[in-house]
């Protein structure tokens, strides 16, 4: 495409249009599995160019894919096939940090863990924290409704997001909210940009709001014999108002997994491993911590433990980090699933998948954030083996159906992309998923934002 590549070297610095087949290897897919090579990638820096390279792709109808880091998990990024590829790491201003109003306005290619960084050497808070925060941006995480493990006590993303600059698929620029903590002005279009994958448009800037830092963390452990006990004791410490800022659910096939990847001394004969942390002031966390461990012996726990200083915080939180590396390890290719139910469910969620596992013969680990119902099964798959992705596809899909029969949803952080777009419709209907059809078509008449994503359409491309 000799007159693209062209016209988007007119619209931008030339050394930022990368069309070479060595420059788009890098583009063909985010950390899931499916790889597409797009036309062109193109890097703006500012939210004006951004605006000229979606005004071209409107007016010529080509399909257009914002990319924050690469690092989604439902192929929210991946390409098609004659797609320009928006690489947004460019935007990587912190605008500004406001102490007084406890906000602060970033770019959308800001990483997040440097935003934390930043804040907290100010004595501040920013909540959200996904396993991938030390690459991911701020944008990506605003586009994909991204949660972490302390999303039991903090919420995720959505819940931090005050306002936001977007570039429509036209080139025109929004911006909507900003530093007020209340705003009932209008359809709440931030929050409706939040979560849309990069499907409506672009958002360049988000403003969110910050929290003092907590004064104490406190780490500790909990291992039982029995899934159901560990998933009552987690019942039990959220009605005692005892709310961890994380609580984290590693099982049997995920504890094996991480000591053959990596010793580091975790039980082998347990059914259950809860990683906790508690947040606050001095005396309330220790007051919580001794709280935790009285309902966890009533519980049946096997083991307690409690971490003396921040390096043996540090080394139990090690083994959850390792747990996607591990499991990497073990084959070429993971599906990772993030079906969210209640508390109370994750027993019988955990049953299915490992019945699922067994029915599809497959190898698929459980780990999640199991203080708010949100599980991650990983799915051991080859795609240079049809016959195996196919049985990982079908388990996918019965995995996402057992979690919506129990009550639960399709996703608690990780967005729908094109994994779980063939499933929207068992959880919204196809009423539901009409209307934002038509909500898209009201943003973006011509079909250029991100195709094939959310939902499947036979006028978009299901990569």
């Amino acid at each position: 495409m000799p007159g693209l590549i062209r016209d988007l070297e007119a619209l931008l610095d030339p050394r930022r249009v990368f069309s070479q087949p060595e420059d788009l290897l890098a583009y063909m897919n985010d950390a899931t599995h499916k790889r597409v090579m797009p036309a062109v990638v193109v890097q703006p820096v500012t939210s004006a160019e951004i605006s000229r390279v979606l005004s071209y792709a409107n007016t010529h109808r080509i399909p257009v894919v914002p990319r924050g880091a690469g690092t989604g998990l439902a192929g929210g990024a991946t390409p098609g096939t004659e797609s320009i590829v928006i690489d947004l790491k460019g935007l990587r201003q912190v605008i500004e940090v406001d102490k007084q109003n406890l906000t602060a306005t970033v770019e959308c290619g800001v990483v997040t863990q440097k935003f934390h960084t930043l804040v907290e050497s100010m004595g501040l808070f920013y909540p959200p924290d996904p396993q991938s925060m030390l690459v991911c941006t701020m944008g990506g995480n605003v586009a994909t409704r991204a949660g972490g493990p302390r999303g039991v006590k903090y919420g995720t993303t959505k819940d931090y997001v005050l306002g936001v600059k977007a570039v429509l698929p036209d080139g025109e620029i929004i911006s909507y909210g900003g530093k007020s903590v209340k705003m009932s002005s209008g359809y709440d279009l931030a929050r409706l940009l939040t979560g849309s994958e990069g499907t409506l448009g672009i958002i360049s800037n988000v403003t969110v709001k910050l929290l003092t830092l907590p004064a104490c963390r406190q780490t500790m452990v909990a291992v039982f014999a029995e899934l159901e006990a560990a998933a009552e004791a987690v019942s039990a410490i959220i009605a005692a108002g005892a709310v961890p800022s994380s609580l984290e659910l590693l099982t049997k096939s995920s504890l094996e997994t991480i000591e053959a990847f990596m010793p580091l001394g975790l039980p082998k004969d347990a059914e259950a491993f809860l990683l906790i942390e508690l947040d606050g002031h001095e005396e309330k966390v220790k007051e919580e911590t001794q709280q935790i461990r009285a309902i966890c012996q009533k519980k049946g726990v096997t083991e307690t433990k409690i971490a003396r200083d921040a390096s043996e915080a540090e080394r139990m939180w090690l083994a959850r980090r390792v747990l996607f590396p591990a499991t990497a390890r073990r084959a070429p290719n993971i599906l990772i699933e993030d079906a969210t139910v209640n508390r109370t469910q994750v027993p019988a969620m955990v049953r299915a998948i490992k019945r699922i596992a067994e029915l599809n013969h497959l190898v698929i680990g459980v780990s999640g954030h199991v203080g708010d119902g949100n599980l991650h099964p990983g799915i051991l798959t080859d795609r240079s083996d049809p016959e195996l992705m196919r049985r990982a596809e079908k388990a996918m899909g019965e995995i996402a159906k057992e979690a919506l029969n129990l009550g639960g949803t399709l996703s608690g952080e990780h967005g729908i992309g094109y994994l779980k777009a063939p499933f929207l419709e068992w959880e919204f209907q196809s009423a539901g998923v009409n209307l934002m059809r038509r909500i898209k078509h009201a943003f973006d008449p011509n079909g250029i934002m991100n195709p094939g994503k959310i939902w499947v359409d036979g006028g978009e491309t299901h990569v």
